[in-house]
């Protein structure tokens, strides 16, 4: 099995990722106030999750991401499914995004000389389960072993499902990413990135140099990328910097749109203006970014401006 990315780097130069998920679910009149996140519309409305897949191919995504950052199987079950029911339910984001591709595809075909979207099986932290903002601090309550643990499930039960690739994003911890680099190797024909939330221009959420993260992944040939998500574009450009000196891997880049939360008020606060992100995006490659997209508040939109600095409508 071949590296996914590989292809699109060589054709293209850069893979365009797609934008958020839970927010284009709550402007579609979804209420994700619930423990699951996003993983709650599996449940409820998983028509709708594969309709925002199909928007952002339409838009120029390269590779979904899928509905399964915050879907787990305790976090199921504690819902109330059974054993079983909780394994399909986690196996159910997967065939939402194949089936978006798959609708696509049917369209599309190879006009404008695309490439077939990937799939990128989402791996949340484990303070997505924890649903109190542990994934911006990494102040957890499992080590390595906890955290191997707690992962070793749901990583099996995505690593053999038709996604072409796996996503450990948003992960906050040196700790965790030794975690999931050990569940790497326990699948051997899988392919991953990892992506980190970083609170500077040099750390990651518990204080680590993105340098020493990018050293522990650099001679792991499963690892197809390292770099940055969920973070504000104002710490992009320092944080390719960073990783460009000392990775020979590809960069990927995916940030907020720029706002940020007021947990007091609890609102998002500032603007969001997709023209803005789709110029900082080229300022990223620039720098040395090679994979880029969107996180929490982005949408289609800006995944189109983000197209549109690098690869001319398909159809």
């Amino acid at each position: 099995m071949s590296n996914p990315v590989q292809p699109f780097l060589e054709k293209q130069g850069v893979l365009i990722l797609d934008g958020g998920l839970a927010t284009q679910l709550e402007a579609r009149g979804a209420d994700l106030h619930d423990p699951l996140w996003s993983a709650k519309l599996l449940l409820e409305n998983p028509a709708l999750i594969r309709q925002i897949h199909l928007d952002y191919f339409w838009a120029g995504a390269d590779c979904a991401i899928t509905a399964s950052y915050q879907a787990t199987i305790p976090g199921f079950k504690r819902r109330g499914l059974t054993e079983a029911q909780a394994v399909e339910l986690l196996k159910l984001p997967v065939k939402l995004a194949w089936e978006a591709r798959e609708e696509f595809w049917a369209v599309t075909g190879l006009q404008g000389g695309r490439l077939p979207p990937l799939i990128a099986a989402s791996i949340g932290p484990y303070g997505a389960y924890l649903a109190n903002g542990a994934e911006y601090t990494g102040d957890y309550d499992l080590d390595e072993t906890g955290l191997v643990d707690f992962h070793r499930q749901r990583w099996h039960i995505l690593a053999e499902t038709a996604a072409d690739l796996l996503a450990c994003e948003t992960i906050p911890s040196l700790t965790e990413a030794k975690a999931l680099a050990q569940l790497l190797r326990e699948t051997p024909d899988s392919w991953a990135w990892f992506a980190f939330s970083c609170r500077d221009g040099r750390s990651i959420s518990d204080g680590t140099p993105i340098t020493e993260c990018a050293a522990l992944l650099e001679d792991i040939e499963q690892v197809v990328a390292v770099g940055i998500n969920c973070t504000p574009p104002r710490y992009i450009p320092e944080l390719i910097s960073e990783l460009f000196a000392v990775t020979q891997k590809p960069i990927i880049v995916y940030p907020n749109s720029g706002e940020y939360y007021d947990a007091v008020a609890k609102r998002w606060q500032g603007l969001s203006i997709p023209a803005e992100f789709g110029t900082h995006s080229r300022e990223w490659r620039k720098a040395g970014a090679a994979i880029i997209g969107g996180c929490c508040r982005t949408g289609p939109e800006h995944i189109r401006q983000i197209r549109d600095r690098f690869r001319r409508p398909a159809v």
